[in-house]
């Protein structure tokens, strides 16, 4: 079901749950601004999530409320995954849902990596 961006955050979404421990990941980055797993639908040959350990509801609600630390790291974890699983020469794309309309499903900021074949066009028509 689309969320709402500009509720508060629910910190018991399955996001949530996943940095506190609480659910298994498959685990593929950690530092102090960002945990990264694989995503258990995937889209596409490599399909890699990667959240912000703060609570937040979505890119709106991160760029407006988060330290000009935390966006950096957040930022720069996105680049080194990426460049740590080898997709950087071949390509690869970011999606962040934010709202309703761009079909955003878990009310925690979370940023998609997707790679490992040719992904088409931006958006479906």
């Amino acid at each position: 079901m689309p969320v709402d961006a500009t509720k508060p955050y629910d910190n018991q979404n399955i996001f949530a749950k996943i940095l506190r421990g609480e659910i298994p990941c498959k685990k593929v980055y950690e530092d102090d601004f960002a945990l990264a797993f694989h995503d258990i639908n995937p889209q596409a040959p490599t399909h890699i999530l990667v959240v912000p350990k703060a609570p937040y509801v979505s890119w709106d609600d991160f760029s407006a409320k988060a330290g000009d630390a935390e966006i950096a790291g957040f930022i720069r974890a996105v680049g080194s995954i990426a460049r740590e699983a080898g997709l950087v020469e071949s390509g690869y794309r970011l999606l962040a849902n934010a709202g309703p309309n761009s079909h955003q499903e878990v009310p925690h900021l979370h940023v998609h990596i997707f790679a490992g074949r040719p992904l088409g066009p931006m958006l479906a028509r």
